[in-house]
């Protein structure tokens, strides 16, 4: 399994608009971050978690050209609003795309989107998807996709789990249950917007402690504020866990 993290940043991205902290103006590649999202690739079939504002950026920046299928985690404009450039990829695989969600989701970006699920414009270009409601496990190309359940603040979202792999952004909790889900994972990126405590995020040491439980080989956090500066950050943090980047590859076995 390769993965490829397209974005890494919470929703303002970083730079912040008019923000000169030392995380805004640094010049260090990985303090600038697009509205977080990931690529995976595993057993020929290539998904994306998320479809943030800078999509199209992200796919021309990553030389994505093929996306079977896209996970959705919740329907928030940083992890939505770049769906109208999944027409680029209908484009060079002449093929409608499904995207998977909750009910939330799903109906949301039915009605955010409704020019192109039901469309009464004359003109123009849209996507060319099919939109699945899950709540259990499912399997694109024959890979075990399972939804992991978590809180962002009052919000049930999904953050999802491939193999020994897990995704969860957007989480400022996880419930009992999906802790069992998540079992025998090797490898964990979660959210960690700062130092400072949020009413939805999780933030580092609250990030530490599900690493910890989970007891998994390495985590990666994701969707960082400015607050954080990648160098300095990273040299506080424990040796298995790390800031991830955008443009970051991980390459994980199955073993």
């Amino acid at each position: 399994m390769k993965i490829t993290f397209l974005g890494t940043g919470t929703s303002h991205g970083v730079p912040v608009i008019g923000c000169e902290c030392p995380t805004c103006i640094s010049e260090d590649s990985k303090n600038k971050r697009y509205r977080s999202s990931i690529y995976i690739e595993v057993d020929n079939t290539s998904l994306l978690i998320d479809t943030p504002p800078e999509l199209r950026l992200q796919l021309l920046e990553n030389n994505i050209r093929k996306v079977d299928a896209v996970l959705f985690t919740h329907p928030h404009a940083d992890h939505l609003m770049g769906f109208d450039d999944l027409r680029g990829i209908n484009r060079l695989q002449s093929s409608s795309i499904p995207c998977y969600g909750n009910k939330m989701t799903i109906e949301e970006i039915e009605k955010v989107f409704s020019y192109i699920l039901n469309p009464i414009q004359i003109g123009g270009g849209i996507p060319q998807v099919t939109l699945h409601k899950v709540n259990t496990e499912f399997e694109i190309n024959s890979n075990i996709i399972t939804p992991i359940p978590v809180k962002h603040g009052g919000l049930d979202i999904f953050g999802y789990r491939i193999d020994k792999f897990a995704y969860l952004t957007d989480c400022s909790y996880i419930p009992e249950n999906s802790f069992t889900l998540l079992e025998g994972i090797k490898l964990l990126v979660i959210d960690a917007l700062r130092y400072r405590s949020h009413s939805t995020h999780m933030n580092i040491e609250e990030a530490l402690k599900i690493a910890d439980r989970l007891g998994v080989s390495k985590a990666y956090f994701t969707h960082l504020s400015h607050d954080l500066e990648y160098n300095k950050v990273n040299s506080e943090l424990p040796d298995h866990v790390k800031l991830a980047y955008d443009g970051l590859q991980l390459v994980i076995n199955s073993n």
